[in-house]
């Protein structure tokens, strides 16, 4: 038997599906967003294949919701982010970032749209609910800001749609790509969407009713036995195949949109007001100096992610870090997401990589490093 000895405090949240999570595995927690978040099931690797070749079961209720509400709440929403919603559907998700003044970016969202003026925002790893009731505060707009009873749980895997139907019926299958729904499963209120932090087919089960979390978990477990269900967590092996960030590591205060590629969710050319457009539009006349790349790294297989910042360096000079890195048995290569300086930054550059006080070789490559397309997160079920 696995001696569990996590040394929990109550400055710390648990999430409503701790003790189904204990129950399943859970050998090792990490904190995010002030709460608990199950981080070790077992071998990595073997978590990765459970996801991309059935499905598994995340206890994701740290990513916080912040509500906003009230009859000025689209514009509120609006000036917090770049991305121009004025498309967005009452039932539609859209991933957008929250930008500062300077056009830092303080957090990586998905926002859902419940009404009309009926917003959550499903974060990163980041305190955006102190930053939008401070930004309401100045803003002479009427809105109202919480932190909602709610908390996912992500079902990704190929075999996630399966057990969707057998949970919800047939229903389901028309759910499209970043939409979701409102549902109700034996009396557990939930908003479900066709997302996910997995690069995998896949689902979100928001619960909207935190006394149901272990009877949710284990209903999903359940109907997934003969799927080939696995309790996991969110797996950084794909999530960095898939190029997907991790705020914190890949892009933080001091990173723009434009150094990480992202100006499609930066819309400049648009009567829209948000925080820091004056900012962004200088960023992007001006240029950027340093961009996020992708990496492979000439070394023996890596044991694990990186805990710091690893230096890369060209003739001995500094030009950027690894912010991720991890091995792909499928890819059966290490890979990482780098920031570097804009010089070094074309396809087929070589660089040298300071870890534990050995250089290795890396060489520039595409990202994201697998179904670039996202061909398998999209696809109708």
């Amino acid at each position: 038997m696995i001696k569990k000895n996590f040394g929990f405090g109550t400055q710390i949240r648990k999430s409503p599906f701790f003790d189904s999570t204990v129950k399943w595995g859970a050998t090792g927690f990490s904190v995010y967003n002030h709460m608990y978040i199950p981080r070790d099931f077992g071998d990595p690797e073997q978590n990765f294949w459970n996801l991309i070749e059935t499905a598994i079961l995340c206890d994701v209720a740290v990513e916080r919701q912040v509500e906003i509400t009230g009859p000025d709440a689209f514009k509120f929403v609006q000036l917090l982010t770049p991305r121009d919603l004025s498309k967005l559907s009452v039932g539609q998700c859209k991933y957008v970032l929250i930008t500062n003044a300077e056009g830092g970016i303080l957090n990586d969202p998905v926002l859902l749209r419940l009404g009309e003026n009926h917003f959550w925002l499903s974060l990163a790893d980041s305190d955006i609910l102190l930053w939008s009731q401070g930004v309401a505060i100045n803003s002479g707009l009427d809105v109202k800001i919480i932190e909602p009873d709610v908390s996912p749980l992500q079902l990704q895997g190929p075999n996630s749609g399966e057990i969707m139907i057998k949970l919800f019926g047939e229903k389901i299958k028309d759910l499209k790509y970043y939409w979701f729904r409102e549902l109700n499963l034996d009396g557990i209120p939930l908003v479900v969407s066709r997302t996910g932090w997995s690069s995998e087919f896949g689902y979100e089960l928001f619960l909207k009713d935190g006394s149901k979390g272990n009877d949710l978990y284990e209903k999903i477990m359940t109907a997934g036995k003969d799927f080939g269900i696995k309790p996991g967590h969110t797996s950084s092996i794909r999530r960095i195949e898939g190029g997907m960030l991790s705020y914190h590591a890949d892009a933080d205060i001091s990173t723009n949109p434009f150094e990480l590629g992202l100006d499609r969710l930066v819309n400049l050319d648009t009567n829209i007001d948000f925080i820091g457009k004056k900012s962004l539009q200088k960023i992007k006349n001006d240029g950027v100096n340093r961009l996020q790349v992708g990496l492979e790294i000439k070394c023996e297989k890596l044991t694990g992610p990186n805990t710091t910042f690893w230096p890369l360096k060209v003739k001995n000079k500094k030009v950027g870090k690894i912010t991720s890195a991890i091995y792909s048995p499928r890819l059966k290569k290490n890979i990482a997401l780098a920031m570097i300086d804009i010089d070094y930054s074309n396809i087929g550059m070589e660089i040298d990589v300071s870890i534990d006080a050995q250089i290795f070789k890396c060489v520039v490559i595409e990202k994201p490093f697998f179904d670039p397309k996202k061909k398998i997160t999209s696809k109708l079920l």
